[in-house]
């Protein structure tokens, strides 16, 4: 029987953090949640040599982050130009994080 109330109690517990967690979620202010890029191109994907270029409509600087399946960052840059250099990622599957002024945007990127 006292089982059954720990996990009840943890249940509850549980369930009461995470609508705390997903109330503050949505309480970011508007630059931090993910816009649109417009016109965002990324190739080659899958990656076969040392470059990937990133194009969009406005060509701005961007800044981008490669994050590992753990979520571990494991490339951060400025790009100016469009040319981004991944000689330093073995190959994987990871997460490109792109942002270009007050947008940015979330992809795979695959390295052969």
């Amino acid at each position: 029987m006292k089982q059954h109330y720990l996990l009840s109690f943890l249940l509850v517990c549980f369930l009461l953090f995470s609508n705390v967690v997903a109330a503050q979620s949505n309480t970011f202010p508007a630059s931090v949640q993910e816009k649109p890029i417009s016109g965002l191109s990324i190739y080659p994907n899958p990656v076969t040599g040392n470059k990937v270029y990133i194009t969009s409509d406005k060509n701005q600087s961007k800044e981008i982050e490669v994050y590992n399946v753990l979520g571990k960052v494991v490339l951060s840059a400025k790009l100016i130009g469009k040319e981004l250099d991944v000689s330093e990622l073995t190959p994987g599957i990871y997460i490109l994080k792109i942002r270009e002024g007050n947008t940015q945007a979330t992809r795979k990127l695959v390295v052969k």
